[in-house]
């Protein structure tokens, strides 16, 4: 029997993380272009443009919550970008295992920052 892995019946392994990071690349980006649309909309409809109505603006709840959101979007749509770009780039298993870590720390960090950040106004 040949070994034979081209064509339509090629045995296909591997994480298959394709179609879900692609995905979940667009999610989050709309989920940011949208938080900038209402940011814009906010910043120029506004008539309060000191520190106190940029305050009031993300004193409401749903300003917060929303985000909340947009950051933690922001940080996975980066996770996944840093670590496509780490497996397709470094080729020694330690030092792209070593560069993940380091990235998901980083942004973890990140993630804790923006909470005290939102919760502190």
């Amino acid at each position: 029997m040949a070994d034979n892995n081209i064509g339509p019946k090629r045995l296909v392994v591997g994480a298959h993380y394709g179609m879900r990071d692609w995905l979940a690349q667009r999610v989050t980006a709309i989920v940011m272009v949208v938080y900038v649309a209402i940011l814009l909309i906010s910043f120029l409809t506004g008539q309060n443009f000191s520190y106190e109505g940029w305050a009031g603006l993300f004193a409401q709840q749903w300003f917060k919550l929303f985000s909340l959101v947009t950051f933690l979007a922001l940080f996975y749509h980066a996770w996944v970008g840093m670590r496509d770009v780490w497996m397709d780039y470094v080729k020694a298993t330690g030092l792209r295992l070593a560069l993940q870590i380091a990235t998901m720390l980083w942004l973890i960090a990140c993630a804790g920052w923006t909470v005290q950040i939102l919760w502190s106004v």
